[in-house]
């Protein structure tokens, strides 16, 4: 049995050897040579593994998290913009793609496949040229200005609007005067950062951006929703109604537990996609106005490919690389406890 079960394993490994040896070579090993970069000074010129390039150690990290500077300043600035905007994105996006999946689901609607169709046309097309229409219709003198002045309001300059919405919010009621904070909120903070920038909120360039992110992967989240909806039998719905359950509480005692696996799901790639924001910021704002727009994602890049602060950029990259890990971590986390609970139900 020994020979035999040995025989078994070297087969299997010689069956995974192409995929182990493809993985090394795309994915390992650049991952390990970024890893290198990350530590030392590289500027771009000639290779990072000569003996020439200084080495920095960890200091490309520090100098994000404990040294003041520019450096950290822009860093922390990036993580505000990218939680706020995670914050706003994530559960708008799973709740919208939910509720189109349930009105395609619908046995009463008719045109079903049109409008699955419609809805996930957005998520499609080229990111690039979306965004590119977005900035023609929030223009100054775009299509979004123009509805807001047929109803008598003078619409911002959207892509040049630093203002945060909770500076906006709190300024509107009356609790504070955006032009001058209290003193207790601007004299400290951690980070670098003062009280009253972490509590800025998205700026309303960021709330464009995010209104153009919404719209364009609720479509993906819809299809894999309607999936698991197609998925529940309609027999335990029919049981819930015939006990006198009414439409809410058969979504809510029956439908929604049975969305719980595929819910995580969408939660989980919606965290990790909203921290990879690139594409739109790119295209529309370039980090602007105020740095507002500013995210982890492309202030790599800008470091890197811009500043030629390759070692820099490359640690903010595996900063962002932790990040991501931890949140698949937790996602992991909950799964093994709902799991846990419903084989000890």
């Amino acid at each position: 049995m020994t020979a035999r079960k040995t025989r078994e394993n070297l087969a299997g490994w010689l069956f995974v050897a192409p995929v182990v040896v493809i993985l090394g070579l795309f994915m390992l090993a650049p991952i390990l040579m970024a890893f290198w970069v990350s530590l030392t000074d590289w500027n771009g010129q000639g290779s990072p593994f000569r003996s020439g390039v200084p080495f920095a150690g960890v200091d490309n990290y520090a100098r994000l998290f404990t040294e003041e500077g520019l450096a950290r300043q822009d860093f922390m600035t990036s993580v505000r913009n990218n939680v706020y905007y995670v914050a706003i994105v994530v559960p708008v996006q799973t709740v919208l793609a939910l509720g189109l999946a349930l009105i395609v689901n619908s046995r009463l609607l008719r045109g079903r496949t049109f409008f699955r169709a419609a809805f996930f046309f957005p998520s499609v097309t080229s990111s690039v040229a979306i965004s590119v229409v977005f900035l023609f219709v929030f223009a100054n003198s775009g299509a979004v200005n123009g509805m807001l002045s047929l109803l008598g309001i003078d619409g911002p300059q959207w892509f040049a609007d630093s203002r945060g919405l909770l500076h906006l919010l709190l300024g509107a009621v009356g609790l504070v005067d955006p032009e001058a904070p209290p003193e207790a909120l601007t004299s400290g903070g951690p980070f670098g950062l003062s009280w009253w920038d972490w509590l800025s909120g998205p700026s309303v360039a960021m709330t464009t951006i995010i209104m153009l992110v919404v719209w364009t992967t609720s479509g993906t989240f819809m299809l894999m929703f309607l999936a698991a909806l197609q998925d529940i039998p309609v027999s335990l719905e029919e049981a819930a109604m015939l006990d006198g359950a009414g439409r809410r509480q058969v979504f809510r005692y029956v439908t929604l537990p049975l969305l719980k696996p595929t819910l995580f799901l969408v939660l989980t790639l919606g965290l990790i996609s909203t921290w990879q924001v690139f594409d739109q910021i790119y295209v529309m704002s370039q980090g602007n106005p105020a740095k507002t727009t500013l995210t982890p994602a492309f202030l790599s890049y800008q470091t890197a490919f811009r500043s030629f602060e390759y070692g820099s950029g490359t640690a903010i990259s595996f900063v962002l690389f932790a990040i991501i890990v931890v949140l698949t971590l937790v996602q992991r986390w909950v799964m093994r406890e709902r799991t846990g609970s419903l084989r000890h139900g």
